[in-house]
């Protein structure tokens, strides 16, 4: 949720959006690389050349993490 000062300041409105894009896009990124990354893990998996399986959870946990944020987001958004 972005609060507007008092006065309306378009200068304080428009550096926090552009704070929220920005944190947006990044969190969008993690998440392909996240993908990326389980993918790999899959396919070394399958193949027995995996060193640590753990890493797999850890990801899958991080990926859900990602989710959880964005989805809160959207639930924030259209509640206003």
């Amino acid at each position: 949720m972005i609060a507007l000062k008092k006065g309306g300041d378009s200068m304080y409105l428009k550096r926090k959006i552009d704070e929220y894009l920005l944190e947006w896009k990044e969190k969008e990124e993690k998440l392909a690389e996240s993908k990326q990354e389980l993918f790999n893990l899959r396919f070394q998996n399958a193949i027995n050349q995996l060193e640590n399986p753990k890493r797999i959870g850890d990801v899958k946990k991080t990926i859900a993490r990602i989710l959880t944020i964005i989805h809160e987001r959207e639930l924030q958004g259209s509640a206003m």
